[in-house]
């Protein structure tokens, strides 16, 4: 009987185009992206989430497009297919392979508006919808309207289009992405907020460019930071900077506590890689503390 009743009601969902959520559904998440970087993996549960939006955001030069290279990386050991949108038209291809990428192997599409994005976004999965996509935004800051691109050079004539645009596109490929078992990583690089209010100033320094929905719509909000002062500085025998210290917050998460944070060191000469023996103590530290733990 009860089974009966069930499937009369997954025939009724099924025509109105809703899902009988199970314990085994594809909505939920059963694997993440790991970062490689003990402390940030710790932090953020083990990495990104499949099936999710994840925003990386920060002051620029802090090293966001270096945790998307470890992401790509990671990415590609389990089969996913990367497609990486480069908006400055700057991405050094002997940077990844440093990284770990797989040139070969991962599409590199240039940003040219924030429409095309979307709309190549969308293509993809619907073409080969069995493929487990990965999509890497860098960076939604430097990324046009279309608007922006075709009008004049008075900024007030295409305000807030790129805010409108996004709104529609995270509401059209949010319930997609997680459909077709894709991913998807946007990079921001946020502005110094130009205010008269100096309280304002001082209590918000900065400000994301792209409107709020794609704040909302993601899962998860990783907050960089860097320190200024010269305690922060790596540097070499000779005394030459070669690296610099990293603080990450986790913003939002809807899988554990907000708030955390951790830091570790990005060493810049030559191969660009994380100081392990800093980031495994971090890591450490963080098992230790309860008001650190995931859940």
């Amino acid at each position: 009987m009860e089974n009966s009743a069930e499937e009369a009601i997954e025939k009724l969902l099924k025509k109105k185009s809703l899902k009988f959520i199970r314990g085994d559904s594809d909505t939920f998440i059963n694997n993440r992206i790991p970062f490689d970087i003990p402390a940030l993996d710790k932090l953020t549960g083990g990495g990104i989430p499949f099936k999710k939006m994840t925003l990386i955001y920060g002051p620029t030069n802090v090293g966001k497009s270096y945790l998307a290279s470890q992401i790509v990386a990671n990415a590609q050991k389990m089969g996913m297919q990367v497609v990486y949108f480069d908006a400055e038209s700057s991405l050094d291809p002997g940077f990844l392979e440093r990284a770990g990428c797989d040139l070969n192997v991962t599409m590199y599409v240039q940003a040219v508006s924030v429409e095309k994005v979307l709309e190549t976004i969308e293509d993809l999965m619907s073409a080969a919808p069995e493929t487990q996509w990965l999509f890497i935004w860098d960076s939604l800051a430097l990324t046009p309207s279309i608007s922006d691109i075709e009008g004049d050079f008075n900024p007030q004539s295409s305000m807030a289009v790129k805010a409108r645009v996004l709104s529609k596109g995270m509401q059209k490929l949010t319930v997609p992405i997680a459909n077709t078992q894709s991913t998807m990583l946007v990079l921001n690089q946020l502005k110094t907020n130009i205010t008269n209010n100096v309280a304002e100033a001082m209590t918000t320094p900065y400000v994301a460019p792209g409107g709020k929905a794609i704040e909302y719509f993601c899962s998860q909000r990783i907050w960089l930071t860097k320190r200024k002062a010269k305690a922060g500085y790596v540097t070499d025998d000779s005394g030459l900077r070669i690296g610099s210290e990293v603080k990450v917050k986790v913003e939002k998460s809807r899988f554990g506590t907000e708030g955390r944070t951790c830091g570790f060191k990005i060493l810049w000469g030559g191969e660009a890689r994380i100081q392990d023996e800093e980031s495994w103590l971090e890591a450490l530290r963080l098992s230790q503390s309860d008001r650190f733990r995931v859940g």
